[in-house]
């Protein structure tokens, strides 16, 4: 059995790496946890979000991996409804309206980034584990 412990990053692609930089420092509060020249004239960046997690890699585009695109990343929250608004005042591409929120379905919205990739949202939800 292979040695797999967890999620370490997800890839994104990022044409102008400094301004995904600011959007995800600045908008969503994530820190630089890696900031590194290799190869000729690229950077390795990660971006770790403010509770821990897989980081997220901005990557150069390349081939098919171009912006804007459907990352499938769901980033957890306490509060969707609170950083809804937050980022929508901030400025920030936010879907129209929330979505779920009933039953066994968390409340959660979808939200571009500076390139338009897109992500989402999602309330955790206990479920007494």
């Amino acid at each position: 059995m292979a040695a797999i412990t967890q999620i370490g990053r997800v890839i994104i692609p990022s044409p102008d790496q400094d301004a995904s930089i600011a959007f995800y420092t600045e908008k969503l509060g994530f820190t630089v946890a890696a900031d590194v020249a290799y190869g000729e004239g690229n950077r390795w960046v990660e971006l770790t979000p403010p509770g821990g997690g897989a980081n997220i890699a901005l990557g150069p585009p390349m081939g098919s991996f171009q912006p804007p695109h459907s990352t499938g990343i769901a980033i957890s929250t306490k509060d969707a409804r609170a950083d809804y608004e937050e980022l929508k005042a901030k400025g920030v591409d936010v879907d129209e309206n929330l979505m779920g929120g009933d039953g066994p379905v968390p409340l959660m919205f979808g939200l571009r980034d500076n390139d338009g990739n897109n992500l989402m949202i999602v309330e955790r939800v206990d479920r007494g584990q």
